[in-house]
């Protein structure tokens, strides 16, 4: 995603020096980027918590949640739903939330799962913000808009810090789709 602003292009810049990567993990052959190498450098982090809160500013029309994903996405969710005041929801791996859930699975890079959604944590019609820290072939985060339009919300974008491009994970997603960073 390039933004208008010449600043945020630079921060971007930043924080893309700093996400790490670990080849063969979790499996051969896969190559990992780890967004925990800038959380665990304050002023960076600081940085890339600017550069969301810009990046949601722009969101057209504005969501009414902000739903991440377990478990990345956890950590910057909730920095997003303090910031604007808008109610979070998570969507955690399959067993992890108590009461009434959907559920759906999906296949990723190198095995599959399954994810759920709390019943009425979502109001129907309501506008989602769905984040997460990695894009790469979709799984997730089609499995996440599945579940979020299985109880009534609509998804107005789905925000993600890393975009691996050429994993195509676009295909699987319908909507709008910002990425900050590609590798």
């Amino acid at each position: 995603m390039k933004f208008q602003s010449k600043e945020t292009n630079a921060k971007l810049d930043i924080i893309k020096k700093h996400i790490a990567s670990f080849p063969d993990f979790p499996e051969k052959g896969i190559l990992f980027w780890d967004i925990f190498s800038v959380l665990q450098k304050p002023k960076i982090f600081k940085i890339l918590k600017d550069v969301l809160i810009e990046a949601v500013k722009n969101i057209h029309p504005p969501p009414d949640c902000v739903v991440s994903l377990d478990s990345r996405g956890f950590l910057f969710g909730p920095l997003i739903s303090l910031e604007f005041d808008f109610p979070f929801v998570p969507i955690r791996k399959k067993g992890k939330l108590p009461g009434e859930v959907v559920t759906s699975t999906y296949s990723k890079e190198y095995g599959e799962d399954a994810l759920e959604l709390q019943v009425g944590s979502i109001k129907q019609g309501q506008r989602v913000l769905l984040v997460d820290d990695l894009l790469a072939t979709g799984g997730t985060l089609s499995c996440a808009t599945e579940l979020i339009d299985k109880i009534g919300g609509e998804v107005v974008a789905c925000l993600v810090i890393i975009e691996l491009p050429k994993l195509n994970g676009r295909k699987l997603i319908n909507g709008n789709i910002l990425s900050l960073i590609e590798f």
